[in-house]
């Protein structure tokens, strides 16, 4: 028995003790080591019907899309027809954002790293039609401006939305057809659904909230290029990446993505901040993590009742997908995707974040303030106590992201990088507007001080 499949023996008991622990009703599960792959499975896809998970089952991916979607922009690339660093608006005449002089030099780069600077999670209708891309994209205008483009890292849905419409531009077809013809039919992939129409033709995972079913599949088309539709087995997605480690190539030998399209992608475009989320810089479409051991690329995702996960470690030929489908999946991240890192790799993920042994937070009035976009107003109050709270409010259509607002401490962590009491979710605040903090990140989004 080889090392891999012994792993994989162990893994195979493990899974669903660690699933059940953590309320999550069923998982997916792939390890990637050099040309071979080996997977698990195990738990339910539905807690209503108890249909089991097999191996062939497929859940959705979520923003682990938007390598893809990456992916989709470096093939035009490669052929000619789409110059990285031009403004959107020469593929896209119709694109517009309410700060004109940011809407006519954001670029294919800015999108693809998450540095085009506009709000990026904006609500958008539920709509499937093969115009409703188009139609939501050309109705930008009203969309705020944070940063400029190209100055720093805020986390984008909407910039990967934007991207998917310039590949259907510049492909003459819809978005999920531009999947299937230049991502999955090369690379052999026949179980993955770009649409619910056919995930319901295969063994496929629902979410769960709150322990039941999810009160739907998808929120609509227009999000789908950075993340809301795209389902397959976790031997798919690392079928993908064994093309990204390949340099480009499908098993077949099918030239899918030149070899510099694929080295420029998981190169560094941007530094992040301390924000506490996955990745310490951004390449195009992937995040980079820095760690000791070795370097490690990658990216979560997360839909409605379903969390996916995606580690590589591209100069060891080594990859681990966990793909799962509700309940509090975290801890089977850690000790799954963790312990396959650091028996193949010798790379050990860092600790979970936690509070300063002085948890107070010194010089709180620099953070002190109101924080607003298009979807919620953050709210930062110091009590009479000197203990700082931050209450985040959603507006409009941003409950459906945001819901009640519910206010929590912030501890002290890191220089001007907090945590939420309780969860210990990092919060950064950055720049200095000569009275304070400018800038507060929250989860990977910038939101600009307004008050």
């Amino acid at each position: 028995m080889s090392a891999l499949d012994s792993l994989a023996d162990r893994l195979a008991d493990r899974l669903p003790g660690l699933l059940a622990a953590g309320g999550v009703p069923g998982a997916g599960l792939a390890v990637l080591v050099g040309d071979e792959i080996v997977e698990h499975a195990a738990g339910v896809l539905n807690t209503t019907t108890g249909v089991a998970a097999t191996t062939d089952s497929i859940f959705q991916i979520g923003s682990i899309t938007k390598i893809w979607t990456a992916t989709l922009a470096m093939q035009l690339v490669d052929e000619g027809r789409l110059d990285l660093d031009a403004p959107v608006r020469e593929y896209l005449p119709g694109f517009r954002l309410r700060d004109e002089s940011a809407a006519r030099t954001v670029t294919a780069r800015h999108l693809a790293a998450h540095t085009a600077g506009f709000d990026g999670d904006v609500v958008p209708p539920v709509e499937w039609g093969d115009q409703a891309l188009a139609a939501f994209v050309d109705g930008l205008g009203g969309v705020g401006q944070i940063f400029p483009p190209g100055l720093m890292f805020s986390y984008n849905n909407l910039g990967y939305v934007v991207l998917g419409r310039l590949v259907e531009v510049l492909r003459g077809r819809p978005y999920d057809q531009c999947l299937r013809e230049h991502l999955l039919a090369p690379l052999g992939i026949t179980h993955a659904a770009p649409t619910p129409w056919e995930a319901v033709m295969r063994r496929t995972a629902v979410g769960h909230i709150g322990g039941e079913p999810a009160p739907h599949y998808a929120p609509g088309r227009l999000e789908a290029p950075a993340g809301s539709v795209l389902a397959m087995r976790a031997r798919d997605l690392l079928t993908f990446v064994r093309m990204h480690l390949r340099d480009g190539l499908a098993d077949d030998g099918t030239r899918v993505l030149s070899r510099a399209g694929t080295r420029l992608m998981r190169s560094v475009q941007v530094e992040q901040p301390d924000l506490g989320c996955p990745g310490d810089a951004r390449g195009l479409g992937w995040a980079l993590y820095g760690r000791p051991g070795g370097t490690l690329i990658g990216h979560n995702g997360g839909t409605v009742g379903q969390n996916a996960y995606l580690r590589v470690v591209p100069e060891r030929g080594i990859a681990v997908a966990l793909l799962t489908n509700g309940g509090d999946p975290a801890h089977v991240y850690e000790e799954v995707v963790g312990g396959v890192l650091a028996e193949l790799a010798g790379i050990i993920p860092p600790p979970r974040p936690a509070p300063a042994a002085d948890p107070r937070v010194v010089d709180a009035w620099r953070y002190v303030g109101v924080y607003a976009n298009d979807v919620a107003e953050t709210t930062v109050e110091q009590d009479a106590s000197g203990r700082l709270w931050m209450t985040i409010k959603p507006i409009g259509a941003g409950s459906v992201l945001l819901g009640a607002p519910e206010p929590v401490e912030l501890l002290a962590y890191r220089g001007d990088t907090l945590l939420t009491a309780g969860e210990h979710t990092a919060v950064a605040f950055l720049g200095d507007d000569g009275q304070g903090r400018a800038l507060y990140g929250h989860a990977g989004r910038a939101v600009r001080r307004v008050a």
